[in-house]
């Protein structure tokens, strides 16, 4: 695949601007990037695909670093009786309610609309975190089974807990294990080991799980003081904060993803300089648990990502929520620049997914996995190099994504999805989602 006359940035440790330029893809790679002036027709015409990007935008894809692809299921119902007052009120009331009701079928489905929604609004990768204690075997195979159809990237888990007894917990971990071993040389999707959070685990299960997860070497994806209760409960029982209590257990580590941690206190920053935080801004304001420093975190040299925690599939949306909140939480209109956001959500991303896959991701650079995308952005005013971030966060938006490329192919042409019946699954989903809130 070779696309030229396109506007690249790169986003790489160099930042690349190229005004006008060519990408050849092989096998699922970036073979080269360079200027149109350095293109000579004669040596691609054998290329089997050539497309002339006519000055669009070409970014890489978009990553989310932890997300909840069932909740696309819980969009739009309504929760009889009065409305949960505090985060763990929201957890007993819909979450734990809502995953216990979950078939494959539903597991499946929420998946293929989600991925489908993902696409549209230009994320190429998503990390998905899942529960269903009463569908728990085989259930990452169904969410597997929506991302090869619908040809995304990603990194699954279950997520472990003892809140449902410990024989679910004794299956997700055999859940971890299984799909991790079933999938340890695959490439496009990855298994990495995932519990609930440190207040629903025991010492028992987080010693078990700690065991099979570094035996493995897959990494964890946990949630990390989303919630005081996390934090008051590690206090309480252990003596200690979340991030200590985890770390006592080898859970804190270069291939682990923290979610949230908003509740950290400052001797456990270091802790966090040698794992992955993510940031989730627009779901910690809806359960109003409080907010990541993350720009604190960053000035100390903790790597934090972008993540949407299941709130929704857009991440213009995302970054926009990001860009404003910590002006409003500190009082500060300096803190969090364009800049800094384009860090989180693009850099960071794509240095955390980069270590679970044997190429780089989520970067423009000669010998990356090709996930791309190409946007149709009309501008008012100038777009570059220094100001492209700026345009990110105040101009651009979901319905700008025409084309998606991941692994070298196209998944979206013209905003239309390669082989995918759109129509009938969200048909499909509608019907599934609406037998699901009667179970509800």
């Amino acid at each position: 695949m070779l696309i030229k006359n396109a506007k690249i940035f790169t986003f790489d440790n160099e930042d690349r601007f190229i005004e006008k330029g060519f990408v050849l893809v092989r096998e699922g790679l970036i073979q080269k990037i360079a200027s149109m002036e350095e293109f000579k027709e004669e040596e691609y015409i054998y290329e089997k695909e050539i497309i002339d990007a006519e000055g669009k935008l070409l970014f890489p894809g978009f990553i989310c670093t932890h997300t909840h692809i069932y909740s696309a299921f819980a969009r739009g119902m309504s929760l009889k009786g009065s409305s949960a007052s505090n985060f763990l009120e929201i957890l007993k009331d819909l979450w734990w309610r809502l995953d216990k009701k979950l078939s494959y079928e539903d597991i499946y489905y929420s998946a293929l609309v989600t991925l489908i929604e993902s696409v549209k609004s230009g994320f190429t990768c998503l990390f998905d975190h899942h529960a269903s204690p009463f569908s728990v075997e085989g259930s990452l195979d169904f969410i597997e089974k929506a991302f090869r159809q619908i040809g995304v990237r990603g990194s699954l888990c279950y997520e472990v807990s003892d809140r449902d007894g410990k024989e679910i917990a004794r299956q997700g971990i055999k859940e971890n294990v299984r799909f991790i071993k079933k999938n340890i040389e695959d490439d496009m999707v990855k298994g990495i080991f995932g519990l609930h959070a440190s207040f629903t685990l025991s010492n028992e299960t987080l010693k078990l799980c700690s065991e099979e997860g570094n035996s493995l070497g897959s990494g964890f994806h946990i949630h990390a003081a989303e919630g005081m209760e996390d934090y008051e409960q590690c206090r309480r029982s252990y003596g200690k904060g979340v991030t200590e209590r985890l770390s006592d257990y080898s859970i804190v580590g270069n291939k682990s993803i923290l979610a949230h941690c908003i509740h950290v206190k400052e001797k456990e920053l270091d802790l966090l300089k040698k794992t992955n935080v993510v940031h989730n801004p627009e779901s910690n304001m809806n359960n109003a648990v409080g907010y990541c420093d993350a720009a604190k975190m960053m000035s100390k040299g903790i790597t934090v990502g972008l993540g949407s925690d299941g709130f929704n599939s857009n991440p213009f949306r995302a970054m926009e929520c990001c860009y404003v909140l910590h002006k409003h939480e500190i009082g500060d209109p300096r803190v969090m620049t364009p800049d800094d956001v384009i860090k989180l959500s693009v850099k960071n991303n794509s240095k955390i997914t980069s270590k679970f896959f044997k190429n780089e991701v989520g970067v423009l650079r000669e010998g990356a996995k090709a996930d791309m995308i190409m946007l149709d952005y009309d501008s008012p005013t100038p777009i570059t190099r220094d100001n492209v971030c700026g345009h990110i966060i105040f101009g651009m938006n979901s319905l700008n994504v025409i084309d998606s490329i991941i692994n070298g192919r196209f998944v979206m042409k013209n905003r239309i999805l390669q082989g995918v019946e759109e129509e009938d699954i969200f048909q499909k989903s509608r019907e599934l989602s609406e037998k699901l809130w009667e179970r509800f």
